[in-house]
């Protein structure tokens, strides 16, 4: 009997979404359950208390042994770090052999009471997903096909003329199931669809493909429900705010998504405890409870999360960037599927989570989901690129997808037995899950052909998935999907039509946390701009200085004009500092939106309010330095006035900004805009061209701008004043009256409070636009496939692997004569550039960084963290050496010293080239390093951007055609020739899959 069949309970969950709960067969109140020891007379009464509580207090108290032989009643809301750690110290001691008994223990405690598990089963059928693109150097973003392209969609919406876009399937005609209670693995080369497939089972394809097709949750269509709060999906890039720690990644994600139906279900389930006479293990009900509690900053779930994921070492960590040092690729990736497994989701969709691990944590990680999934119901789709044979054994099911075509799906054990009836046979040496992605590649199928008898024919995928239909487990998934799913047996609480997983209010108070924990790891950010404004404000005050500034004439009025310009022209500036801080947090916020976290509103009222503050300090010290300094009207009232306007011109010019960004979402974007917004307001403020200057057909923008309401409210504050209240010989006006209407500003005092109101409601407009923008814009997304001009989807490989073939019989190589250095020399024996062998030694390497704050707050008293501790070793020429460890050993950290990239730290030992002392200069030169983050320039093609490191790399005497030629050799190497004319693309959007950035890396 299989192991998820041990766990099935005998009754049902509670129905109509109430707290009654169904039993179905015997009387599970029928005897006592309750094991205690008669002589621990104390921790009976202690728990005799907690029973004699209402449900709702009695939910909030629980048993913890403090210490040695003490048990203590604790509310269990309130539980401290400490606490929590010493209670999953003793629920699970060691991961690999305690977490399956810590699961059963739950699952008996449940099946004790009869309550039963919900279960959910996703089918979909005939899911077709196609793209629109266009052909060949069309698809590139260039001046010429910017307009040509939207001229032609102008035309064609207009029925003028047809699309020139070409059709890409990218799924098609899928069918299948994906079972409850079992491991389902995706395999699939790269651009075989399997992102696509996941994103269609989590309902988050994006609007511009074309999809058709079915896809429910127990039976249930997906517009009946909220598809992102059942299923997580879990994506191949990690996108988290570097300046937090591991432990508060976690917990927020698990803040925001809540506890889902876990309270009610403790309830019912403490109820019938009660009822039953049956006390449950100390520890496991602390836990259930302490799990079941939402709204908590950190709770027991994250510190379970964190130590199954095997991420207690860095807990307290930050996750870092490429600028800011965090913690390493594979552990990062470990953060990524814990921020997913935090919440209540019963469907796991998780794409390619191996990426930068080990196969050991790997497997470890896969183990502990397969616990999970077998013990508490759940439900997992996991894609994996090159699974190890250990871990390839721990799945139940495996679903093989290539060129979009279904090739098998079914049970593990039947899947050699289908390839096998077509002919083909795994090696007995050869790891199942790499013969299964090979077997279908043109280039590498004819080697498992197995029929000896019958001459080798190459048996396309379609030929594959046509055979599966007759094979007796396609035959069985057929009938499984032509008998319509039994609703009856479906759980009201399971889909549920709630958008958020906690209160508004919640999550209000946890985007507030979370943006004053950020200003906090900002804080330089702030303190640098405040000496930014004390130097200004020094030097302004210097150059408009008190004693210099007369009240006499008219011209004095035009340079205090100034004086005041320089103010609100300094606050416009100061809000720039938002452009960077949104766009870097935007592909976090877009991703945490569309898993639903939190609404738009929600993550950009705290951004604003928090604000407040900080332009009370900015404007304070800049008024406190320059208003009496630039000699400006002494009356105490008017200074205020000056404070309430610039603090309102800050704020305003912040939330423009914050839309700015918002709307551009790319920093090249918003640089452009924020400069052209400012150019605009700048012209149209008043100060630069008067209001009679302005042209007519313009005066519109001069209206429409906030910078004018500000200068003619600030200038209005202070010409008013007594300092300028007197008459000039020979007129009948004040002094400050005339240097008003001699630049077109207005002259009545109510102007300042118009000023004042138009500046408020810019602020809450601005934001209010800043909001629909983060609630109804996507990310920037590039091209992600690209059709050569003359190649379909079916050729693309098949040429790619003939011209690999021709590639071996007619290869040719450079080499540098001896005689002629200058002169090259064909050979026809393999690409060889021309290179000196050196090797590299290196002896007591030490490594270390300042302690970080987060370890220091938890008791470390180390002032430096050693990550690389007297390393001693050699590469030779010749040999190819493996530098292996597990995640997070230090192999990254080893890499970067010896290549000579780490630019902080402390360093320690040697370095010697072939004997030499290593300089940095020329090593560059001789040295190629891959590193483990692809960065690459987004808007080039795979052609280009090789072609450029071909012009900086190789020798000067290199002609052009040469270097040319490397390049289609090094892509075809790589096998990147089908992929040309595609562009890079960002990490956190779509382009190339993270398989081909890597290879168009190595490179």
């Amino acid at each position: 009997m299989k192991r998820n069949d041990l766990y099935q309970a005998s009754n049902s969950l509670r129905a109509n979404g109430s707290s009654r709960w169904r039993d179905t067969g015997y009387n599970v109140f029928s005897r006592s359950f309750r094991q205690e020891d008669d002589d621990d007379d104390e921790k009976a009464l202690k728990w005799a208390a907690i029973e004699r509580l209402p449900t709702f207090a009695r939910l909030k108290k629980a048993l913890l042994t403090t210490s040695p032989g003490e048990t203590s009643e604790v509310d269990v809301p309130k539980l401290g770090h400490e606490e929590r750690k010493k209670l999953m110290d003793r629920l699970i001691k060691h991961t690999e052999k305690d977490n399956e008994s810590f699961l059963l223990k739950i699952r008996q405690r449940v099946d004790r009471v009869g309550i039963e598990i919900p279960k959910l089963e996703v089918r979909y059928e005939h899911l077709k997903v196609e793209a629109e693109a266009y052909i060949g150097s069309r698809a590139l973003p260039s001046f010429f096909n910017f307009f040509i392209n939207k001229l032609e969609s102008i035309l064609h919406c207009l029925h003028l003329l047809s699309s020139r876009k070409k059709q890409l399937s990218i799924l098609r005609d899928v069918s299948g199931t994906i079972r409850p209670c079992r491991m389902t693995l995706l395999l699939g080369p790269p651009s075989s669809g399997k992102t696509t497939l996941l994103l269609a089972l989590a309902g988050k394809l994006n609007r511009d493909l074309k999809f058709s097709g079915r896809v429910t949750y127990h039976g249930h269509e997906m517009k009946d429900f909220v598809p992102q709060r059942i299923a997580a999906y879990i994506c191949q890039n990690d996108l988290h705010l570097p300046e937090w720690t591991v432990r508060e990644t976690i917990a927020f994600s698990a803040r925001c998504q809540g506890v889902g139906p876990s309270y009610e279900m403790l309830a019912e389930l403490a109820r019938r405890e009660k009822a039953a006479n049956i006390k449950p293990d100390p520890d496991i009900d602390a836990f259930m409870k302490a799990a079941s509690i939402g709204d908590q900053e950190t709770s027991v779930l994250t510190d379970y999360i964190i130590k199954i994921l095997g991420l207690e070492n860095c807990a307290d960590t930050l996750v870092g960037n490429e600028m800011i040092r965090g913690i390493s690729g594979g552990q990062r990736k470990r953060v990524t599927t814990g921020e997913m497994l935090a919440g209540p989701a019963k469907l796991l969709l998780m794409d390619e989570i191996s990426t930068g691990l080990d196969s050991s944590t790997t497997y470890q990680i896969v183990k502990s989901l397969r616990q999970k999934v077998h013990i508490l119901n759940g439900t997992a789709f996991i894609s994996l690129l090159q699974p190890a044979p250990e871990t390839f054994e721990l799945f139940d099911d495996i679903v093989l997808l290539s060129d979009g075509q279904i090739v098998y799906q079914g049970p593990r054990e039947n899947v050699l037995e289908f390839f096998e009836s077509m002919g083909f046979k795994c090696p007995a040496r050869k790891g199942v899950a790499d013969f299964l992605q090979e077997v279908t590649s043109r280039k590498d199928q004819r080697q498992y052909w197995n029929q000896t008898d019958k001459a080798y024919s190459f048996v396309t995928v379609e030929e594959f998935a046509v055979a599966f239909q007759s094979f007796h487990v396609g035959k069985r998934l057929q009938d499984d999907l032509a008998t319509p799913f039994d609703k009856n047996r479906s759980d009201p609480t399971l889909l549920t039509t709630k958008n958020y997983g906690v209160n508004k209010m919640e999550l209000l108070k946890a985007c507030f946390s979370k943006e004053l924990s950020l200003m906090k790891r900002n804080s330089f950010i702030y303190i640098f701009k405040l000496i930014q404004l004390v130097v200004m404000a020094v030097i302004g005050s210097t150059v408009f200085l008190r004693t210099e500034m007369h009240k006499k004439t008219p011209t004095d009025g035009i340079v205090q004009m100034g004086a005041v310009f320089f103010s609100v022209f300094m606050f416009m500036f100061s809000g720039l500092s938002e452009l960077a801080m949104t766009g870097l947090r935007l592909p976090v916020f877009f991703k945490q939106r569309d898993n639903l976290f939190y609404p738009a509103w929600v993550y950009a009222l705290p951004t604003w309010i928090l604000n407040i503050p900080v332009s009370f300090i900015e404007v304070a010290l800049w008024v406190v330095v320059t208003y009496y300094a630039m000699g400006l009207d002494p009356d105490i009232f008017r200074f205020l006035k000056q404070f309430l306007l610039l603090v309102l011109t800050n704020q305003m010019s912040s939330a423009l900004f914050r839309l700015v960004a918002a709307l551009g979402r790319e920093m090249t974007v918003t640089n452009t805009l924020s400069s052209f917004c400012l150019l605009v307001l700048f012209a149209n403020c008043g100060y630069v061209l008067s209001q009679d200057e302005v042209r007519k057909w313009w005066i519109w923008a001069y209206w429409i701008s906030p910078m004018m309401y500000s200068q003619n409210a600030i200038v209005i504050n202070e010409f008013l004043g007594e300092s300028w209240n007197h008459v000039l010989p020979f007129t009948t006006e004040k002094l400050g009256v005339l240097v008003l209407k001699s630049r077109g500003f207005f002259s009545e005092a109510y102007w300042y409070w118009i000023g004042v109101g138009a500046l408020v409601g810019f602020i809450l407009v601005l934001n209010f636009l800043n909001t629909l923008a983060l609630t109804y814009l996507n990310p920037l997304d590039e091209i992600q496939r690209v059709k050569s001009e003359d190649q379909n989807n079916e050729d693309d490989d098949r040429n790619g692997v003939d011209a690999q073939l021709q590639h071996k019989g007619s290869n040719t190589d450079l080499l540098r004569t001896e005689a002629d250095p200058d002169k090259i020399q064909y050979r026809e024996k393999g690409m060889i550039l021309p290179f000196l062998q050196h090797c590299i030694t290196f002896e007591k390497i030490l490594y270390a960084v300042d302690m970080p704050q987060e370890m220091k707050a938890q008791g470390v008293t180390e002032d430096r963290l050693v990550l690389l501790r007297g390393i001693t070793g050699a590469f030779r020429p010749g040999v190819l050496t493996a530098l292996m460890g597990v995640s997070g050993s230090g192999k990254t950290t080893l890499m970067d010293v010896l290549a000579g990239r780490k630019t902080g730290g402390y360093i320690e030992g040697s370095i010697k080239i072939s004997g030499f002392p290593k300089k940095q200069e020329t090593f560059a030169r001789i040295s190629g390093y891959c590193e483990q983050t692809d960065i690459h320039s987004p808007h080039l093609t795979v052609y280009e951007s090789l072609l450029y490191s071909a012009w900086l790399r190789l020798y000067p005497e290199v002609n052009s055609e040469t270097r040319k030629m490397f390049v289609k050799e090094v892509m075809e190497l790589v096998e990147l020739t089908p992929l040309r004319q595609a562009l890079v693309g960002l990490p956190c959007v779509s382009g190339l899959s993270l398989e081909q950035q890597e290879a168009n890396y190595c490179g």
